[in-house]
């Protein structure tokens, strides 16, 4: 028998987690998926790092096949829409902890070890999630 896909649970799971312990939650996009609606200046390498956090969007809708809420970029507010498959990862803006999702809809539980040596230095570049798989 099929079941449902997991992710929307281990979405609404982890971003809980996350607001919780007082940190800050945050999600990867692929942008390439088919009905992404994110503002386009902010893609980079295909992919959106979005702060979900409560106090830095509103309307936030964590369902079972889509995300949607609103964010301001640049003092306007939009509203995004994100298919729950576009979803690449889930995690903690301060630590790194959270959970990234592999392309079969499988959960790969990730953690941020703290030694991964970044050589890109660019104070203005949003720094990238930094996960590992941990068995």
């Amino acid at each position: 028998m099929q079941m449902t896909s997991s992710r929307p649970y281990l979405v609404r799971a982890i971003y809980q987690w996350i607001a919780d312990n007082g940190m800050t939650p945050h999600l990867l996009v692929d942008v390439s998926v088919d009905g992404v609606q994110v503002p386009a200046e902010h893609v980079q390498n295909g992919k959106i790092i979005l702060n979900i956090a409560p106090m830095a969007i509103s309307g936030l809708v964590l369902g079972d096949t889509e995300i949607t809420f609103s964010a301001r970029f640049s003092g306007k507010s939009q509203g995004l829409y994100i298919p729950i498959e576009a979803v690449l990862a889930v995690y903690a803006k301060e630590n790194g902890q959270g959970m990234m999702f592999s392309e079969d809809d499988g959960a790969i539980s990730a953690t941020d070890d703290g030694d991964d040596p970044d050589p890109d230095t660019d104070p203005d570049k949003p720094k990238r999630p930094s996960l590992r798989v941990v068995k």
